[in-house]
């Protein structure tokens, strides 16, 4: 039984800004590459017990196996938080199309910010293009720690089509000029960069590379004007490398 105090000393792990995968820690003593028995992990996927359903849905963020989806699909709704977010995990090792009403459906409904921050991970990884709105609304108005992989998420809609690249380029744009949080504003410079290169050379384009070109010389923070630079480079707009020449040569950094 975890009680508030174990939760939360878990779903803090869950903050940094590397991939939510990495704070899931190994579930096999002494290895780097941990194996699992999927049989038996599918079974304790309906365990009674709390800590079993949650150590089965975690060790399904190592396994790929479409058995497990329905089972994790399920477990959105477990009572416990730490379970929840360890389905969404899961989901986003294997994600499906048919898990993706149930994210958004979680997404909408789950008091756990930690959770909500699983589910966007998954949703993104989903690559679906119903994802776009609830991510978009996530970016746009969830807590600090789901608008930053909000973000992230938003730059797979590269591999979902062009109108998805559009459609998550507005908010992406004003996150990037409008977030008060410099993190989440570098993961939008660094989603701006890869859907900026599914684009031919439009207004949508040309809207995109403007941000990045202020973001790189305006923003008070260092790590954001090196992001925005990044993508500037990794793109290759003219516009944007001529100004990164110019304010270098002229010290600026």
């Amino acid at each position: 039984m975890y009680d508030e105090d174990d939760i939360n000393s878990v779903l803090d792990q869950e903050i940094e800004l590397e991939s939510p995968l990495d704070h899931l820690g190994s579930l096999s003593a002494e290895s780097e590459t941990p194996k699992f028995d999927p049989e038996a992990m599918l079974v304790l996927l309906d365990h009674p017990q709390t800590q079993q359903r949650m150590l089965a849905a975690r060790a399904f963020s190592d396994i790929e196996d479409r058995r497990a989806i329905p089972h994790l699909i399920r477990l959105l709704r477990d009572p416990c938080p730490l379970v929840r977010v360890s389905a969404a995990y899961g989901i986003g090792r294997n994600p499906s199309p048919d898990a993706v009403e149930p994210l958004i459906e979680q997404l909408n409904q789950d008091w756990n910010g930690y959770v909500r921050k699983g589910v966007v991970w998954a949703l993104g990884n989903c690559r679906d293009r119903r994802t776009l709105a609830p991510l978009a609304d996530a970016l746009r108005t969830d807590i600090s720690a789901v608008r930053l992989w909000a973000a992230s998420a938003l730059a797979q809609m590269s591999q979902v089509s062009y109108d998805a690249v559009v459609g998550a380029m507005p908010p992406l744009i004003e996150a990037l000029v409008q977030d008060p949080v410099a993190a989440i504003r570098s993961n939008c410079a660094w989603a701006i960069g890869q859907l900026c290169r599914e684009l031919p050379s439009n207004v949508v384009y040309a809207t995109a590379v403007d941000a990045l070109i202020q973001a790189f010389a305006e923003d008070e923070d260092l790590g954001v004007r090196e992001d925005a630079k990044a993508s500037l480079l990794g793109v290759g707009d003219p516009r944007g490398l001529q100004l990164i020449e110019t304010l270098e040569q002229e010290g600026w950094f």
